[in-house]
């Protein structure tokens, strides 16, 4: 009778022990409302201060220390995908394509595909997609300056052609 009642502790801690230690990915610190890779752990902390004690656990399993905080990836293009029949569903990402603001980013396409939640795709250099990013919750600035952000600045087309033609 005694084996049981050791065992059981240890049992409980190796069931919840990985949950613990384990990191969110992307995709669940976004579920929860957290950019994984703008979040530092010191704004996890402010949350108590605004009575929002019960979201600093996972605040906090979506953040990078202050002190190693990531350089901020840079990809060279993004694309936007999204469905026009769902824009009822997320106005603000409608806003944003039929806005001015995606001229500002000429590595920026956007594809319509039908049925498609929103969604930002970074690809590297040589066009193999990096990473995958969902935007439906995102309002049109919270789309610019991600864009921002993460998307190296194109140079002008002109001076990109007289630079890959040097003598």
């Amino acid at each position: 009778m005694s084996q049981y009642h050791i065992c059981f502790p240890l049992l409980l801690i190796l069931v919840l022990a990985p949950q613990t230690l384990t990191e969110f990915t992307s995709e669940d610190c976004a579920s929860l409302g957290f950019i994984k890779a703008n979040l530092l752990c010191s704004s996890c902390d402010q949350l108590k201060d605004f009575s929002l004690d019960q979201l600093v656990e996972h605040c906090k399993q979506c953040c990078h220390s202050d002190d190693s905080a990531p350089k901020e990836k840079k990809y060279a293009r993004a694309i936007l995908e999204v469905c026009t029949c769902k824009f009822p569903a997320y106005p603000q990402i409608q806003a944003f394509v039929k806005s001015d603001r995606p001229a500002k980013f000429p590595n920026l396409q956007i594809k319509y595909l039908r049925g498609l939640d929103p969604i930002i795709k970074l690809l590297d250099k040589d066009g193999i997609v990096r990473d995958t990013v969902a935007i439906e919750k995102w309002n049109t600035d919270s789309v610019e300056e991600f864009l921002n952000t993460h998307l190296e600045k194109a140079e002008d087309e002109d001076r990109q052609f007289l630079k890959n033609n040097l003598i």
